[in-house]
């Protein structure tokens, strides 16, 4: 799939959610199932070539099941089933959820894959990232070092769909928590998307380079919820001499991302929401160099482009269509993370969606 027809995909998910909130009436409620479905179906639509309606049944409990799994891998249990995976299994405990959570998401992945094979045309191109993983155990099917096998391919699409849902889905539901937060800064997303945009016609990713304020809004808000605090583990593929330290190969190392996002020295008060730092003295975007919330290096985030073009367009629609409020006073909501671990996952809140 080219970018152009990624991009269309984006917006077409942007457009059934906008409706979709447009039906909750004003009434308060907690987006975060729904803003979830949005960033899954874009998901399942790359992956599966299928985009799911918001109220199955089937749908909703892989969504929650991401949702589940990204809460118990940044719990104290889950951060410990790393260590005792060979013994917690066979013990009760709270990881006993978050071993249901990775069923659900097999289970579903499995029926997925499933279909695709009873579908699948070799003489025809791809649909999707299934078939094109399925063509290529095809044709590697006599090579007994190839890595296109039964369990990778379940593993990837298990890995896609959970990393797919959450990650972008959160820092949606974080930003949106800002702009509660702090209503001047929505008041001027809005004034720059009515300026720029109009409301005659749905944001596209060439926007981005007219809309400076509410990119840097978006880049603000990701520095400060710092997703990602830990990132993921690498491991060390030789043995490396590192400021003093032999370290061997096999060594695990954790990026803190978290401690870059968050460095005094390169940004002042960083506990503070100041998308300035992200404006030049113009009014210009400027980019940060410690800006990293997707790692950096050969390792980078592989959906880094994609998780970008989802935040902007699903962003700058909902706001192109509404205003946010909340149902309780701005200083009555917290910042701070109700779960902090692989994760830093935002407390829960209800808001009212109005429209222009």
């Amino acid at each position: 799939m080219g970018k152009r027809e990624g991009e269309e995909l984006i917006q077409a998910e942007a457009q059934h959610l906008v409706e979709t909130f447009q039906g909750t009436k004003g009434q308060p409620f907690d987006p975060s199932l729904l803003l979830a479905q949005a960033t899954a179906n874009i998901i399942c639509s790359l992956v599966f070539g299928l985009r799911f309606p918001y109220d199955s049944e089937e749908f909703q409990a892989m969504v929650r099941a991401a949702g589940g799994t990204t809460v118990g891998v940044s719990s104290p249990w889950g951060q410990t089933y790393e260590m005792f995976s060979w013994l917690l299994p066979r013990l009760p405990g709270p990881h006993t959820q978050l071993l249901g959570h990775l069923g659900t998401l097999a289970a579903f992945a499995v029926q997925q894959v499933q279909r695709h094979q009873g579908s699948l045309d070799a003489s025809s191109p791809a649909r999707d990232v299934v078939d094109a993983f399925l063509l290529k155990m095809a044709k590697e099917k006599q090579d007994p070092n190839t890595e296109f096998t039964d369990k990778n391919l379940l593993m990837t699409v298990i890995n896609l769909l959970f990393a797919g849902t959450v990650t972008v889905s959160i820092t949606i539901r974080y930003t949106f928590l800002l702009l509660l937060k702090y209503p001047e800064v929505q008041e001027r997303v809005q004034e720059e998307l009515t300026r720029e945009l109009g409301a005659g016609r749905a944001p596209c990713l060439a926007d981005r380079a007219r809309l400076p304020y509410t990119d840097a809004v978006l880049h603000e808000a990701q520095r400060l919820l710092a997703l990602v605090p830990m990132s993921m583990p690498r491991a060390l593929t030789k043995t490396t001499r590192f400021r003093g330290y032999t370290l061997p190969q096999g060594t695990e190392v954790f990026p803190l991302l978290g401690s870059i996002l968050h460095d005094p020295e390169v940004f002042q008060q960083p506990e503070e929401f100041n998308p300035g730092r992200f404006l030049d003295a113009d009014g210009k975007f400027k980019k940060q160099e410690s800006f990293l919330p997707f790692s950096l290096g050969k390792r980078v985030c592989l959906g880094e482009s994609l998780a970008r073009a989802e935040i902007f367009l699903l962003f700058t629609a909902v706001l192109q269509a509404f205003s946010l409020e909340s149902p309780c006073p701005p200083g009555a909501l917290s910042l701070q993370p109700a779960v902090s671990g692989l994760f830093n996952i935002p407390q829960a809140f209800q808001l009212q969606f109005r429209p222009h």
